[in-house]
């Protein structure tokens, strides 16, 4: 075998505290093989399992008892409904089928749980990744395994942040076709490899994976998620609601009301999306199930300026589940927000010591510049570069928030460049509105930024982040009177929504005079971005952006 390791994956936290392994270069791949609809952009950067597991030691299991046989045997009966599929046998090599045992254990969780559309446990889909990985190390032509153990790669990958698992997904997913092609009913790889295109920010490669498996079987649900996160990377929200509605209509329960909510929320009907991720929460039981409802609740408690209720709705969720590691950021957050800047940090270097995504990196540089720690503010943008650079490596594109953060704490010219080549990839979400408008105005073009500022603020849910980059280009402009509405409006929706961008939305309001009835005043408006270059890591004028939880957990 060429692709599995013969253990499954390490817990997330086990490497990413060691500053050389984000400057590791990443290994390259074979070159991929023919796909069954050829992606219009180019194949992403391969590579081969991070060293420490070796890929060969796998070619020869030892043999198998006669009880793990018929216990393998089952698996591979039901292996299918994991993660991507609904229920299809798979036969062993010898063409006999094993009566099933029963199966308890973490394996039989994470089936049950994917089975249904739901998260499973880190242990439990831990367990399920050593499972898969032996049995296609004695049966390398069950298509249905590799597509299962490949969709649970990107999974790992995105719950450990680690992109190298990325990787191994591709590999395991193309061995799933080579065995069985996607025209030939292996639809599971093809939705295997739209999550994986959804996890490296290839939105229009996934949304074409996710449409061929919904033109050949529309009623296979296991199409509708990853349609959805595609449409919504690629801002085409209605769309990403149609097919909200579709999963809903072929799969009710917990997971198909998160997804409304989130749907609800997208529209900006936050009574809506609050009623409905309540009504997920009371109906979910599973621990990891739960505790990716009542996150949901936090993030939309925190979006509405409700501090105190996001910080009770973030700890519920580590009750539940204490290895549910985007809420101890998101607990972060909201400590900060009401000036618990202590519990904030703390939050924040346990979330990054087992999660370390750029995006929390860069939210906990951003509390430390706000606390004037200069050095530790510069050391988190230091490790925040050097994450992209590891991911960039592995396939992931995110130039979004690179984009962002060079708008507020690098060059502001590379971050138009960026994001107008994210915008050019049909890559129109309101978080890329937002983050291309703000880097024109930081580049010193507001006139150019205003159309995509507004774009953000009318589709992009009414958050508090939208509302103040709109108000202060506007300012820029001279457009006195809405500019004075959206920086208002940020405030109202939540007065603390960054530690840097919400005092600098109050300074730049009170330098707006009330508008006589004449017309305005004569108000000089804040002044715009400072044009001299602005080292690494250190903004350039007041006004920064901040960190902002991207829709859906993105």
């Amino acid at each position: 075998m060429d692709v599995m390791p013969q253990h499954p994956p390490e817990p997330p936290h086990s490497d990413h505290s060691d500053p050389d392994h984000l400057d590791r270069p990443p290994p390259t791949s074979p070159p991929s093989g023919p796909y069954d609809v050829p992606p219009e952009t180019q194949p992403a950067p391969d590579c081969e399992p991070p060293s420490g597991l070796d890929p060969e030691s796998s070619a020869e299991p030892p043999p198998a008892s006669l009880h793990t046989t018929l216990r393998r045997a089952a698996f591979g009966m039901v292996a299918a409904a994991v993660l991507v599929t609904g229920a299809v046998v798979a036969v062993p090599d010898d063409g006999k089928k094993a009566a099933p045992p029963s199966v308890p254990g973490g394996v039989s969780r994470a089936l049950a749980a994917t089975n249904s559309g739901s998260p499973a446990s880190l242990s439990d889909l831990k367990a399920m990744i050593g499972d898969r990985q032996s049995w296609v190390g004695g049966h390398p032509s069950d298509a249905r395994s590799w597509a299962v153990l490949g969709t649970a790669y990107v999974e790992w990958g995105q719950r450990s942040a680690d992109a190298a698992y990325y990787g191994r997904a591709e590999q395991a997913l193309k061995r799933s076709l080579d065995a069985q092609p996607g025209d030939r009913g292996n639809t599971a790889a093809l939705v295997g490899l739209a999550a994986l295109a959804n996890a490296r920010h290839d939105f229009v490669t996934a949304k074409k994976w996710g449409e061929t498996v919904r033109a050949r079987q529309p009623k296979d649900w296991t199409a509708y998620p990853v349609l959805i996160d595609a449409y919504d990377g690629l801002g085409d929200y209605t769309a990403a609601g149609k097919a909200a509605e579709k999963f809903t209509a072929l799969r009710s329960g917990v997971p198909a009301l998160s997804r409304t909510a989130q749907m609800y929320r997208n529209q900006g009907r936050r009574e809506d999306a609050l009623a409905t991720a309540q009504n997920a929460a009371d109906r979910a039981t599973a621990p990891a199930e739960k505790a990716d409802c009542l996150h949901r609740l936090g993030e939309l408690a925190w979006e509405r300026g409700e501090s105190e209720k996001a910080v009770a709705q973030y700890s519920a969720a580590l009750r539940t589940d204490p290895a549910h590691h985007p809420s101890l950021a998101g607990r972060a957050r909201a400590l900060a927000a009401l000036g618990r800047t202590d519990e904030a940090q703390r939050d924040y270097r346990a979330a990054l010591s087992r999660l370390p995504r750029p995006e929390y990196m860069l939210e906990l540089g951003e509390l430390y510049e706000s606390l004037g720690r200069d050095d530790d503010s510069l050391g988190q943008y230091t490790r925040l570069r050097k994450s992209l650079t590891r991911a960039d490596g592995y396939g992931v594109d995110d130039a979004l928030l690179l984009g962002r953060f060079e708008a507020d704490h690098g060059n502001a010219a590379a971050a138009v460049k960026l994001l107008k080549t994210e915008w050019q990839r049909r890559h129109h979400s309101a978080a890329v509105a937002d983050a291309l408008g703000w880097a024109l105005h930081r580049s010193g073009d507001s006139a150019s930024a205003l159309q995509y500022a507004q774009k953000a603020a009318d589709t992009g849910g009414g958050t508090a982040l939208y509302a103040y980059h709109l108000g202060v280009i506007e300012q820029d402009l001279r457009e006195y009177g809405p500019a004075r509405r959206h920086l208002e409006e940020a405030l109202r929706t939540n007065a603390q929504f960054s530690p840097l961008a919400a005092p600098a939305a109050r300074k730049a309001l009170d330098a707006l005079s009330p508008p006589s009835a004449t017309g305005p005043r004569d108000v000089q408006p804040t002044p715009g971005p400072d044009r001299m270059a602005a080292g690494p890591g250190r903004s350039t004028h007041a006004p920064a952006g901040a960190a902002s939880p991207a829709p859906g957990g993105h």
